[in-house]
């Protein structure tokens, strides 16, 4: 095993005084990242407002039209692993352009699509472009603005991460109400264009040096493994039960083939793995791990509730519930700037744990609603859970990325990346279960679906305060931006 002596310098500017503010160079790219950002969230939120006309034009059930949602996060989760090794292999700039090509090519194909099994396979192609985009995004404005900088760029990349869910259901219902079902991937096409034409403009060219070797044990290992450990669980709420042949046996082979990676990720024979592990002797990207997996788990898990707590139990559209939402994304673009400068300033830790008690409070609201809450009440706890939210996830990045230098800021922005997703789809899945079970159990009225939600949400509420544990370990002070020799092991 080799170890890097010297680390490469930060293209970033020096600490102190006005070189911490970003530049126009910095904004000029962290514009052409969040316009990408912007496709990949989007497209996953617009889609699920069309799940209803999907099973009219194609004359399918609920679980066969899932699979243009699965078939998505799949691809997604097999790619990810990839891109740190392809980021150093070919560059971020040219993999960025790929990605943003591979997108658009599959939004315009889904857009064709005339079968089921077509759109499936066309949201695949689009989930291999979108996988890559948010940690190559991720890489590509740590580098530009400098560790000194990575709360703000942080906070920047963090907003179309927060306005996707909120705006992509209003989008998507007034596409397929004003034209058709096709726009809601065609409209990707002119907005990937777009982006290609201003990344090829504005991004650095790329200086790849020597290409390390491919890990091929390690990809035949984890990216089958992720996706049939998500297959499995995902496939958890149509069965309703984690015993189910179809949840256990891809899950457990997920597992296993995860499990075998781990050893062959920390082997010292292995210089290059796809996914390096031994980031994890870093101590704040493993406290940032933890925090952001419990975060995603709890937050996003639950985010599917708020929109079908108003469709079901107050009888509003897609459209509406998407805008009553509003409020959520309006606290956090509110903090989100203030949080950036501040992690950057002062460290992650404190902004994270007095969000995390913002994010409590506003769910602890909702866990008291009733089928009669007033709006202003549930308008309210969304502002501020919103609020808590701007202070929470892109400062947990921005800790986990904040001591890594060069090629180690791509691996740690895909590691990010993959556990958020990961945990994410867990959550999602968990929530589910507990909603149906809940429902299921619940008198069919108004009043008793709002108790079913109102239990959920007192789940929801302990998990997201569960969060303040490993926030309490994240650095409470301004990091300092030396190279952790412990990250640069193996390379």
């Amino acid at each position: 095993m080799s170890t890097q002596t010297q680390a490469p310098t930060p293209t970033g500017p020096p600490s102190g005084g006005a070189s911490d503010k970003l530049d126009k160079g910095v904004i000029a790219v962290a514009g052409v990242v969040v316009l990408g950002a912007i496709m990949s969230i989007l497209d996953i939120t617009v889609v699920t407002v069309a799940m209803q006309t999907f099973m009219a034009e194609f004359d399918a059930t609920p679980a066969q039209v899932a699979w243009t949602m699965t078939g998505y996060t799949l691809a997604l989760a097999a790619v990810i692993p990839l891109t740190g090794w392809a980021a150093d292999r070919f560059g971020t700039k040219r993999l960025y352009l790929l990605a943003i090509l591979l997108f658009a090519a599959g939004s315009a194909l889904c857009a064709l699509a005339t079968t089921l099994p077509m759109l499936v396979g066309f949201r695949v192609v689009q989930g291999l472009g979108g996988g890559m985009l948010m940690p190559l995004g991720m890489t590509i404005l740590t580098r530009a603005a400098g560790p000194e900088r990575v709360g703000r760029v942080m906070a920047i990349m963090g907003i179309p991460m927060l306005l996707g869910p909120i705006f992509g259901p209003i989008l998507g219902g007034w596409l397929i109400d004003s034209a058709s079902w096709h726009w809601i991937f065609l409209i990707n096409v002119p907005i990937g264009v777009a982006a290609i034409t201003y990344a090829a403009i504005v991004l650095p060219k790329d200086h790849v040096e020597p290409s390390e070797s491919f890990d091929w044990l390690g990809m035949v290992l984890l990216s089958p493994g992720l996706a049939l450990f998500l297959y499995g669980v995902s496939t958890i709420p149509e069965t309703g039960t984690l015993l189910a042949a179809k949840v256990l046996v891809p899950a457990a082979i997920g597992t296993v083939l995860i499990i075998a990676f781990v050893p062959w990720a920390l082997n010292r024979r292995n210089l290059h793995p796809l996914v390096d592990l031994r980031l994890f002797q870093n101590r704040n990207m493993t406290i940032a791990v933890v925090a952001m997996s419990l975060f995603a788990i709890s937050f996003f898990g639950a985010g599917l509730l708020f929109p079908q707590y108003f469709q079901l139990v107050r009888g509003e559209d897609a459209m509406n519930a998407g805008l009553l939402l509003a409020p959520q994304g309006l606290g956090a673009m509110i903090t989100m700037p203030i949080a950036g400068v501040l992690a950057d300033r002062m460290g992650p830790g404190k902004i994270v744990m007095t969000s995390i008690v913002v994010i409590t409070v506003g769910m602890a609201m909702f866990a008291t609603l009733t089928d009669t809450t007033s709006y202003a009440f549930l308008l309210t706890s969304l502002f501020v859970m919103g609020l808590g939210m701007g202070g929470t996830m892109m400062p947990i990045m921005s800790a986990a990325l904040a001591t890594l230098r060069d090629h180690t800021i791509a691996r740690g922005s895909t590691l990010m990346n993959m556990i958020q997703q990961v945990a994410a789809s867990i959550g999602t899945a968990v929530f589910t279960v507990l909603l149906t079970n809940g429902l299921e159990d619940a008198t069919p009225t108004p009043a008793g679906m709002a108790d079913a939600f109102g239990d959920v949400f007192v789940v929801a509420t302990v998990l997201v305060a569960l969060v303040l544990v490993p926030a309490f370990f994240l650095p409470r002070r301004r990091i300092e931006h030396q190279v952790d020799p412990a990250v640069l092991v193996g390379h």
